[in-house]
């Protein structure tokens, strides 16, 4: 179609896709630092060359366009060269969650058509196990390749924005997971929406904590950091007190992590913005975060951010505004700037303010669909072309999102809908409460009854009827759980959300209920 009035017609995307865009910003600042880890610091002109040799490397163990490049890796420099070296060849980048068992590890291998693997030395004994036949690589035997490698030519059909460059496997509530398939255009296009709400500039430090396995671990905020000309710092391995040292030694300017990991840092007092003046904006998402902590980091001096996404949306959907962050407590706030919400009922139609429906996303930042599954990729989507979450929430009279539950977590007891978030927000109002889930069980009477798994505190006890009495003097009696069962963790994956199938499979909740 010819633009009107004789004018010359935009293209509608870039041409290439991520490794361009990181090779662009070495030209720009070539000796700016672009990424640290431990006591090794690159600058993007010596990341720039890492990529162009390790793209080398692929080559010479015959990858090419849209071969499947799998890694068990740890967070590590090495993974982000792999990261753009694949994108440099037009190649398709297959990390994989190594807190997974052998077996998971061959189904998500055999399912991708993995040509290769690059093991982290932690993991070689887990890789060891992996039955599925591909070439394997230690990354120490990479890296030698690597530094004797050198820089070839830009490939004439490196790869396109459109194209797949990420296969992420998402956890899946039954059966087997399924690879969401994240285009350059997905990866680019969650950039801006996160970078514009949190104001993310060239000049900022961001810390990576969640694992790179993980769409969070890649777009919160390394990416986008690194495509801003920023500095990202990796973190290997969550621990609470090496993370305070390290955002103030690095003088932070943002941090995401899931409610878990600011559950921990608050534990430690010296965790406060007087601490690290330059920390603008924790970041959170993941999960649902219990009010009481987001009052707790408010205390302590912090702006406290809260987002929801998914592996599916590249994983940013929505984020807090700033001006807002304290005055909508427990919602997770509007649409990125590039995408499009909406909450809707069963049969498709949205939803009135505060109505309880699916929340259901549009834009360039959402999937290709799944790998080799489009069964699966046309049950994610509606008629119109809406993905669909899977979550209920409502949204406000003012457009802020509050989620309730997953569809399918969702308790149904004596007719009436029990969303977990509310009576999870109640326990955690409880002092001696560290962790909480809820689940529905069997009951003759009702169809199912609430019950409440509960983690407590260090040094602090409660029993069930101290529990339940708590929740009923703030819930309704309905929601109020019937059973409280004790356990010393909660499962979670690796975004941090609670494993509740897991719970359900594992605790024996009949065994462990006190009269």
């Amino acid at each position: 179609m010819s633009a009107p009035g004789g004018l010359r017609a935009s293209p509608t995307t870039p041409q290439y896709g991520a490794s361009a865009w990181l090779l662009h910003r070495a030209e720009l600042t070539p000796g700016r630092q672009a990424l640290v880890e431990g006591a090794t610091t690159l600058t993007y002109a010596q990341l720039a060359d890492r990529i162009l040799r390790a793209a080398a490397v692929l080559r010479e163990i015959g990858v090419g366009r849209h071969d499947r490049v799998a890694t068990l890796l740890s967070n590590s420099i090495e993974f982000m060269e792999l990261f753009y070296a694949t994108a440099e060849l037009g190649a398709i980048l297959v990390p994989l969650n190594w807190r997974l068992a052998a077996p998971e590890l061959d189904f998500q291998l055999h399912d991708a058509g993995a040509r290769a693997l690059f093991v982290g030395a932690e993991h070689a004994a887990l890789a060891a196990k992996v039955e599925t036949e591909l070439a394997r690589f230690a990354i120490e035997e990479y890296v030698r390749r690597r530094e004797r490698a050198v820089a070839a030519e830009r490939p004439a059909e490196r790869a396109l924005f459109g194209e797949p460059h990420l296969i992420l496997y998402t956890a899946g509530t039954t059966g087997h997971p399924k690879g969401a398939v994240l285009t350059h255009a997905n990866v680019f296009w969650n950039i801006p929406n996160m970078a514009i709400p949190v104001g993310l500039t060239d000049r900022d430090t961001t810390v990576t904590v969640l694992p790179m396995f993980h769409s969070g671990g890649i777009g919160l905020y390394t990416v986008p950091s690194l495509t801003l000309g920023g500095r990202v710092v990796i973190v290997r391995k969550f621990e609470a007190v090496p993370l305070l040292d390290l955002l103030q030694r690095e003088h932070a300017a943002l941090c995401f992590g899931v409610p878990a990991i600011w559950l921990e840092m608050l534990k430690l007092p010296a965790f406060t913005q007087a601490n690290l003046p330059e920390l603008r904006f924790v970041v959170s998402g993941g999960a649902p975060c219990p009010t009481s902590v987001m009052a707790e980091l408010d205390r302590r001096g912090f702006i406290y951010l809260q987002g929801y996404g998914l592996t599916e949306t590249a994983p940013g959907g929505t984020l807090m505004p700033v001006p807002d962050w304290k005055r909508k407590f427990g919602s997770v706030g509007k649409p990125a700037p590039f995408v499009e919400l909406r909450v809707a009922r069963d049969a498709g139609e949205p939803c009135d303010a505060r109505e309880i429906g699916e929340v259901q996303f549009r834009g360039p930042n959402v999937f290709a669909g799944y790998w080799d599954r489009p069964d699966a990729t046309a049950e994610a989507f509606t008629a119109d072309g809406w993905f669909r979450s899977g979550d209920l929430g409502f949204l406000d009279e003012e457009g802020f999102l509050t989620l309730v539950d997953r569809k399918k977590d969702m308790v149904i007891t004596g007719g009436e809908n029990v969303y977990s978030a509310e009576v999870e927000d109640a326990l955690f109002a409880h002092p001696a409460v560290a962790e909480a889930a809820i689940i529905g069980v069997p009951d003759e009477r009702w169809g199912e009854a609430v019950c409440a798994i509960v983690v407590v505190r260090p040094g602090m006890a409660a029993t069930a009827d101290e529990l339940i009495t708590h929740c009923r003097s703030r819930l309704a009696k309905y929601k109020t759980p019937k059973y409280v069962v004790f356990v010393p963790a909660l499962p979670r994956n690796a975004a941090g959300k609670v494993l509740k199938r897991q719970l359900r499979e594992e605790v024996r909740i009949r065994d462990q209920i006190k009269a």
